[in-house]
């Protein structure tokens, strides 16, 4: 059975997004160097990215333009097969990349069936409200956070208090020049 691998940027008081949705919290991509060798050696590991509308939005409006001189990744992640769940978008392309493909249906039932296909694992990228879903239906194997030295005090949490607390054992830590710190944490 594939996985699904949450991997998630937030802040050190747990906030993905600040309240209206920024995401200013991310250090300067000169300092992300070494994290995004790391994001591209993972890569090696998924054929699949999930996304939620608003995601898709953000990344479609940088990475199909993007070279892999300006991100060690463009090429890898404009190459992958995308999955976008929404169910206001009727197609969602991905400039002269192959186009994501929209999934209207319900999200749960889509990624359990995703899960069985043969493939290597999935990413899920952002998308809080699409990966707070995947949490109630214990459908993540792996969160990898990656902790930006800052606090917002207020925003989009990750976590919200309503959700039921996953169970998780710790994989792995790395510390970045940026400030950044990876946990990686695998469900049980």
């Amino acid at each position: 059975m594939r996985n699904v691998i949450l991997q998630e940027w937030v802040t050190i008081d747990g906030y993905a997004a600040g309240p209206n949705g920024e995401l200013d919290f991310f250090p300067a991509p000169e300092l992300s160097k070494d994290s995004d060798e790391d994001i591209f050696g993972f890569m090696d590991n998924i054929d699949t990215i999930l996304l939620g509308a608003v995601t898709y939005h953000m990344f479609a409006d940088y990475w199909p333009q993007a070279t892999t001189d300006m991100e060690i990744i463009a090429d890898r992640l404009n190459s992958t097969l995308k999955f976008v769940f929404s169910r206001t978008l009727k197609q969602a392309p991905w400039g002269k990349w192959q186009p994501a493909t929209v999934i209207s249906a319900d999200a749960v039932e889509a990624v359990r069936d995703l899960k069985q296909q043969p493939g290597k694992d999935m990413v899920l990228w952002g998308s809080i409200s699409l990966a707070q879903s995947l949490m109630k239906a214990d459908l993540i194997d792996e969160y990898h956070l990656r902790v930006c030295p800052s606090v917002l005090g207020t925003g989009k949490a990750l976590f919200p208090s309503e959700l039921a607390r996953p169970q998780m054992k710790p994989i792995d830590t790395r510390t970045y020049e940026s400030g950044v710190i990876l946990l990686r944490y695998e469900s049980v």
